[in-house]
């Protein structure tokens, strides 16, 4: 999934208010610095996601059969690639 800066800003907004809300959390550090982090640690796993989306699109392009996007073989061939990477 493709998230524009701004919608992950305002994830981690709302990842910060949820941990705000619940009595079993305790900040260490202040609340601007844990939510920088979880937007980075949210663009990175988009990042991993995009290199895979990539890899697969890549290997699915190199069948000599044309496998169509959304049938069953192109699902079939995403988890098997997503699952050797």
């Amino acid at each position: 999934m493709r998230l524009t800066r701004e919608k992950t800003v305002r994830l981690s907004h709302r990842i910060i208010d949820f941990l705000v809300s619940s009595p079993d959390v305790d900040f260490v550090e202040d609340r601007d610095t844990i939510r920088q982090e979880i937007v980075s640690i949210i663009t990175a796993l988009l990042k991993v996601e995009a290199q895979v989306d990539t890899e697969v699109r890549a290997k699915i392009a190199s069948q000599k059969k044309e496998i169509l996007e959304g049938s069953e073989e192109w699902t079939s061939s995403t988890a098997n690639t997503t699952l050797k990477g």
